[in-house]
């Protein structure tokens, strides 16, 4: 688990809202809540942990972005996530 674990790390970076758009508009961002780790969600859905991720969707700690969300975030490019590309999702959260 932990090459796993330091492979994401190393994958873990900031992007702006313009160049996740193309990720948006094949409906692959999942949003992260700001209480979770990213890394630790990245993590679970990599190593298909169902429970956990489960979990975390239950609590609307996972959830896709809503309509107002993306049409926020598209009148504001330079908007800046942290993301973790862990195929064939894109995990962002608000910094």
């Amino acid at each position: 688990m932990s090459d796993l674990r330091t492979e994401l790390a190393e994958a873990l970076d900031e992007a702006e809202w313009e160049w996740l758009m193309p990720h948006a508009k094949r409906d692959a961002i999942v949003m992260v809540a700001a209480g979770l780790d990213l890394l630790d969600v990245g993590v679970a859905i990599a190593q298909d942990d169902t429970a956990t991720v489960q979990g975390w969707i239950s609590q609307q700690q996972l959830f896709k972005p809503s309509p107002a969300q993306l049409s926020a975030w598209g009148s504001e490019p330079n908007c800046r996530f942290k993301a973790l590309i862990v195929q064939p999702y894109v995990l962002v959260q608000l910094p």
